[in-house]
Parts: structure tokens; sequence; C-alpha cells
């Protein structure tokens, strides 16, 4: 008979309880990392409105136009432009508030929830 001291290493139910656990870390993570990749975009796309000077963005309404085309190009399609960025000109800069949530389901009736919200203040070109 051996002593418990010799065993060593995971049992097969060990080993299957740590292979649900990362199974299941790769499934929210899959899940969660798309919608930070398009918010990092969206924040590059709201940045960029002070460096293309190409661009000659001075109303809203370009201000609105320009990142609607940069999420076109960078396929963002899950965001509402309307309800998630909201534009207003003051002292000769764009005050841009981008704030939204993504939801997608994990479990049945559980929901994996990311919310962004950020405050940009944006010079004229």
């Amino acid at each position: 008979m051996t002593s418990a001291h010799s065993q060593k290493g995971l049992s097969f139910f060990g080993w299957l309880l740590t292979l649900a656990v990362v199974a299941f870390a790769a499934s929210a993570a899959l899940k969660v990392v798309p919608h930070y990749l398009d918010y990092m975009s969206m924040k590059r796309i709201i940045m960029s409105v002070e460096t293309d000077k190409a661009a000659d963005i001075t109303t809203v309404t370009d201000f609105y136009t320009h990142v609607a085309r940069g999420m076109q190009v960078n396929s963002i399609q899950d965001v509402d432009l309307n309800k998630a960025l909201s534009v207003t000109l003051e002292n000769n800069r764009f005050l841009a508030h981008l704030k939204y949530e993504q939801r997608d389901p994990l479990i049945q009736n559980i929901d994996l929830v990311v919310k962004f919200d950020h405050e940009f203040s944006v010079g004229k070109p």
C-alpha cells in the first residue's frame, strides 16, 4: 500500500474542475475583449478630430460625421452613435461625452455587462 506522501498531481476530477474554470475564464474573455477593442477604437477616432487637419471639422455635425466614418472603417456596428455620443461646442473646443454599455449573454440568464464612460475635450484642427 502506498502512502499519501508518494501521490503527486491532480486527480481526474481535479483536472476536470481546473479545465472547467479555465474554459469559463476564456469564454468570458472572448466576449469582453472585442468590446474593449471597439471602445479603444472609438477613443482613437474621437481624439483624431484634433490631429486630422484634412478633415476640416468645424461643426458638431461634422464631428458626428467624422466619428461615423471612423466607426464604419473600423467595423464598429454594435454601438448606436446617436445614443452613445453627445457633443457640444464651447470656446472653440468640442466637448464629447462617450457613454454606453454592452451586454453579452454568458450563461442562460446571466449577462456579461461592460460600461464605458469617458469625456473628451478636443480642440478644432
